[in-house]
């Protein structure tokens, strides 16, 4: 039996805070962060009846850190590692022999780097098999949308980060065109020199003007803002945010019926799990880096597989060979912290399909 936690937090600190205490609902975010800051680390749930294909098991725990998406980014990083720290001992004093972490625990500071040296079990951030996903579900999502992903032009927006990079040099493979997006045009060469593939490889230091010319655009930058607008995209585009804070506007949703926006899989875990809490998606299925945590436990592989900024195709390619063996598939999608439902899907195909013929946005 393998043994593992998962460290979760509030993303929307008022939605999230109103589940249990309705009176939230009517208080400013700002009080509710008040509020959060004064509490410990907690025991969320008991996860059980995680059962890989093999015959392998594993259980763990959730483990809650009260802490906003705003306080993770704004507050000092060392205290916001040490009250990580304090919920990873959480879930090493119950048994876990691997900790992963959710959300934006694993972008503070340096990527769990710091949180590792201060547990004394293993710790993962799931970057390699989030990353396999993203390219996964993108892909997917570009075939339900009428996008041939041989015949299609991909981009990368952030594309000189650790997780753009990697991303970068799997799509090479599998697309003709590839534009390779970022700020420091010195680092945008280097990344096309190591991106090695058919595609063709194009750099550019401008969001708003390249997009146009992508049908698939992978996005994973480190802006605390939102950095691609409804009027920067192709008509008919598809869209995997795998940034957080997320780097597609929400205008695009509200703007963009034509564009599909996805932030990456929902992962189908096997065996009959039952979680233990109710964290927004469908019965026995999880976000990509919990499915990571998850599968090393089922491998009993307590090591830091995912940490810090360096990331390697290698690994990204074991896990997902990991997952597959298990019985870890791609389950759905979500946009916008809501399930992307197949009539959503069918209705944005035919909106893109009209907004192509006619090369207008919005259809």
């Amino acid at each position: 039996m393998g043994h593992f936690g998962f460290i979760i937090h509030p993303l929307s600190v008022k939605e999230d805070m109103a589940r249990k205490y309705a009176v939230a609902r009517y208080l400013p975010t700002r009080l509710l962060e008040w509020g959060l800051k004064r509490m410990s680390p907690m025991m969320v749930s008991h996860i059980t009846g995680v059962a890989g294909c093999d015959g392998a098991r594993a259980e763990g725990v959730f483990v809650g850190c009260p802490l906003g998406p705003r306080q993770m980014l704004e507050l000092d990083p060392a205290y916001v590692i040490g009250r990580i720290i304090e919920a990873g001992k959480l879930a090493q004093d119950a048994g876990a022999r691997i900790v992963g972490l959710g959300a934006f625990t694993s972008v503070v500071g340096d990527a769990g780097v710091s949180i590792a040296r201060g547990l004394d079990i293993a710790v993962t951030t799931g970057n390699s098999y989030t990353v396999h996903t993203a390219i996964e579900g993108a892909l997917e999502a570009a075939r339900l949308m009428g996008l041939d992903p041989a015949r299609s032009a991909a981009a990368v927006v952030g594309c000189t980060g650790s997780i753009g990079r990697v991303i970068s040099q799997m799509l090479a493979a599998v697309v003709p065109h590839l534009i390779l997006i970022g700020r420091d045009e010195q680092r945008l060469r280097e990344v096309a020199e190591q991106t090695r593939g058919p595609a063709q490889v194009a750099t550019s230091t401008n969001t708003a003007d390249s997009l146009h010319a992508a049908d698939i655009v992978v996005t994973v930058t480190s802006a605390v803002d939102t950095v691609i607008e409804p009027e920067f995209l192709r008509p008919g585009a598809v869209v995997c945010d795998v940034a957080r804070p997320r780097d597609v506007s929400r205008r695009v949703a509200d703007q963009r019926p034509d564009v599909l926006v996805i932030e990456g899989g929902v992962v189908a875990v096997p065996g009959e799990v039952d979680f233990g809490f109710d964290f927004g998606f469908p019965p026995r299925t999880a976000y990509a880096c919990m499915s990571e945590t998850i599968i090393l436990a089922l491998e009993q592989r307590y090591e830091s597989y995912s940490l810090g900024r360096d990331l390697s195709a290698a690994k990204v390619t074991e896990i997902a060979q990991l997952a597959t063996k298990h019985g870890f598939r791609l389950a759905g999608f979500r946009s916008f912290e809501r399930e992307v439902t197949s009539e959503h899907i069918e209705r944005t195909r035919e909106l893109a399909e009209r907004a192509r013929n006619r090369g207008i946005p919005g259809g």
